[in-house]
């Protein structure tokens, strides 16, 4: 099996080779030079997928530097800072994590102390099915994983009813969602100097920021996360990922010489608990929902999507899912699809972060998930689709979902990887 490329998707994988060579620390990729310049843990798992297809030697460093950043409890946190760069280059930065004053973080890095979506063990199953010797390698990232699959179960499933809970928009990865509009109104905001850019309402970073600071003055304990902490919200994003992850470290676990048995029980509730927590039959669509309320939230989003990962979701449910992509709430309205929200929505802004902009990383989970159903109609458009928008307009961080203007970012590290992986999987036999 070999891989062949068009001469003009020679030229667009050197392109995306260069942005990750560029963004390369020697330890780490960063995001994006210059807006994000310390390792995020979901664009790290990100960039490993695609050098997985390119790079495997650096895709191995890569997975294993964001475990540096591990904690006691098993959680793998969405930031480990840099100690080359300056510590006032990013807000909100060590200080404000003071991750050093909690028992359970590492000595050696700092960290901030939320997670993020656990792609790590998808991304290591794909290192070990490509070439070469991968023993030594999974033996040592096999008991961090599975340390890292414990602590979201034991520790982050508040309702107790199957599915992990965030505690803050920043660990979906889509921080400024329209999901988290209602819940966020419980949090009062403390005024900061946190102002992202993207279209991010003030209040809501201010709130972003008050989250933040209440769970570090808990000691980011659990306790606190489950009895009192205002933003509590099971996200069928991050839980479709967590589902997808945990199916892979089963695997991973086999190819380790350890039990598969406890990852396959355990996919098997997440299955369980997406289609009785998250499913809404009214409107076919998987919601988030407020675990503080009860509610489902009923803002419709690219994260409703993100269930199309589970391999055992039932064929009319794939089947609804597929349509409502397909339809003028989503991609049949815009030329350079998937818009991040939908664009009937009252929420709907093309120019704001995750409320509206097609991002490559959401396309491509979309994508995955329907080459696990044979949704071949969709999964041709999202790799058609988003090929086109960075021939267009480069590596950007998202892009205009009308007419695939770039927005945020250049060179980002995330849409160069998952390019790759695209192009790789055009494979011939």
């Amino acid at each position: 099996m070999g891989l062949r490329l068009t001469g003009d998707e020679t030229a667009v994988w050197a392109a995306a080779a260069r942005v990750l060579d560029a963004n390369w620390t020697g330890t780490a990729t960063v995001p994006s030079p210059g807006l994000y310049p310390h390792q995020w843990s979901w664009d790290s798992s990100f960039v490993s997928l695609g050098l997985a297809r390119h790079r495997p030697d650096r895709a191995r460093i890569e997975l294993l530097s964001v475990f540096r950043g591990q904690w006691e409890t098993g959680l793998v946190p969405h930031i480990v800072f840099s100690s080359s760069v300056s510590r006032s280059a990013y807000f909100p930065g060590p200080e404000f994590w003071r991750s050093r004053a909690q028992p359970g973080a590492p000595r050696g890095v700092e960290t901030s102390g939320l997670s993020q979506p656990p792609l790590q063990a998808l991304a290591a199953l794909r290192l070990a099915q490509g070439p070469g010797e991968h023993g030594p390698f999974l033996a040592r990232l096999y008991p961090q994983l599975a340390a890292q699959h414990a602590y979201l179960s034991r520790e982050r499933d508040v309702a107790g009813l199957g599915l992990v809970s965030l505690c803050h928009p920043w660990e979906s990865g889509l921080e400024n969602s329209p999901a988290w509009d209602r819940p966020l109104e419980a949090v009062e905001p403390l005024i900061s100097p946190y102002a992202r850019g993207g279209g991010v309402d003030r209040a809501d970073a201010d709130r972003h920021v008050s989250l933040v600071r209440s769970m570090r003055e808990a000691g980011y304990r659990s306790e606190y996360l489950r009895d009192d902490h205002p933003f509590v919200v099971e996200d069928p994003l991050f839980n479709a990922v967590f589902l997808a992850s945990t199916h892979a470290l089963a695997e991973v676990a086999s190819l380790a010489g350890a039990d598969p048995a406890p990852h396959r029980e355990e996919a098997q509730r997440i299955h369980e608990a997406l289609l009785e927590r998250l499913w809404d039959r009214e409107t076919c669509c998987f919601r988030a929902r407020d675990v503080r309320t009860g509610q489902l939230i009923p803002a419709a989003t690219i994260s409703g999507f993100a269930p199309l990962l589970d391999p055992d979701l039932p064929p009319a449910i794939v089947g609804g899912l597929a349509e409502l992509l397909l339809s003028a709430r989503f991609a049949g309205a815009t030329g350079y699809p998937v818009p991040t929200c939908d664009v009937q929505s009252a929420a709907f802004d093309r120019g704001a972060y995750w409320r509206g902009p097609t991002w490559v990383n959401t396309n491509w989970l979309v994508w995955l998930g329907a080459l696990t159903h044979r949704l071949d109609a969709v999964s041709d458009l999202l790799l058609g689709s988003t090929l086109r928008l960075v021939r267009q307009s480069g590596f950007r961080e998202c892009f205009d979902p009308f007419d695939g203007t770039g927005r945020g970012s250049h060179d980002y590290s995330w849409s160069a990887a998952l390019v790759l992986d695209l192009l790789a999987s055009r494979r011939c036999t």
